[in-house]
């Protein structure tokens, strides 16, 4: 009877009262021939090249900068801080929450990078993303059209670039020198400004304080956005972190992009970016249609549940890192 009521409700046949069960007589015509069709569908041409690029095939020496070693992560620290989460958590972890909800890992957040980075934000200001690729994707959604402009730094950390390029922007590269990107070669209309000014990706200067002050000017004066990635400013041997363009801001034109793939590791793709007022509720209803949020068990231990428990984590492994680098520095 199973059987016949899945042929019945799939239309394969057609029960008559006191006549019995017979074929349906409007089956479609079934193409008999085996194997998987090549299919029609195409992906657009930006796609053409992207794929290739995005998959390449491994190299036989790993010579990628910034990618922490694996070898010096807390992993023990990890796994009690998680297990502690989760026994904490009960039922909060089984049930999907609004970003906003998460309110600990956020404060956490805002204060490690008020310390650590020299960045003014508050809780609310903190949307804990998916690494800064989400980030940048998350900022695009909200304040790019189809063909708006976008400059990045010519040479720059590329995967941002690709990224906005799939999503329709017309991404310009703008040369840098010593001083940062050159700001009287940004092309006229553009949106978005994304820039590396604490530490440039991949030539390393820092963006002056006058070369800083005339981006923000540049962008009240053209009502752009910038978009400051700072991936890694725990790490330096002394002194304070350089100013970064977020908190010289008075205009409110720069939203603040990082993450703890280099503090942490990169597999746990954790990161977050610091909305301006204008833009928090439309980030926060990116962010919640694009994957609703960022798995909340991996946001309890990062970067700090609670001062006392994970800023050590976090402190003890730049530390080291830090202390590992120093050391291959002074190898002769």
């Amino acid at each position: 009877m199973v059987a016949y009521d899945r042929l019945l409700g799939e239309g394969f046949v057609t029960g008559r009262v006191g006549a019995g069960t017979f074929v349906s007589d409007d089956l479609p015509g079934i193409d008999h021939r085996t194997g998987a069709t090549g299919g029609v569908l195409r992906p657009r041409p930006v796609w053409d090249n992207l794929v290739q690029l995005v998959f390449e095939r491994a190299a036989e020496f790993d010579f990628r900068p910034g990618i922490p070693d694996a070898r010096l992560f807390p992993y023990q620290s990890w796994r009690r801080l998680l297990a502690r989460g989760a026994h904490r958590g009960g039922r909060r972890h089984r049930l999907l929450r609004r970003p906003r909800r998460a309110c600990r890992p956020r404060e956490a957040i805002a204060g490690h990078i008020g310390v650590s980075w020299g960045v003014q934000a508050a809780a609310d200001d903190i949307v804990v993303t998916n690494g800064t690729q989400q980030a940048v994707d998350v900022i695009a959604r909200v304040l790019l059209a189809p063909g708006d402009q976008v400059a990045v730094e010519d040479p720059c950390y590329r995967p941002p670039w690709r990224l906005l390029a799939t999503l329709g922007a017309k991404v310009a590269g703008v040369p840098v020198n010593d001083q940062g990107m050159i700001v009287d070669a940004i092309p006229p209309g553009t949106r978005l400004v994304y820039v590396t000014p604490s530490h440039q990706f991949p030539l390393g200067m820092s963006m002056s304080l006058p070369r800083r002050m005339a981006l923000l000017a540049w962008a009240e004066r053209h009502q752009a956005a910038i978009l400051e990635d700072d991936y890694d400013s725990e790490f330096r041997f002394g002194g304070r972190p350089i100013e970064p363009l977020q908190t010289l801001d008075r205009a409110g034109r720069v939203v603040y992009i990082g993450s703890f793939s280099k503090t942490l590791l990169a597999t746990l793709r954790l990161g977050f970016l610091v909305a301006l007022p204008s833009l928090r509720p439309a980030v926060r209803a990116a962010k919640l249609l694009t994957d609703w949020h960022t798995p909340l068990p991996l946001q309890g231990p990062c970067p700090a549940s609670s001062s006392r428990a994970c800023s050590p984590v976090i402190s003890a492994r730049c530390a080291r890192c830090t202390g590992h680098a120093m050391s291959r520095s002074l190898m002769p």
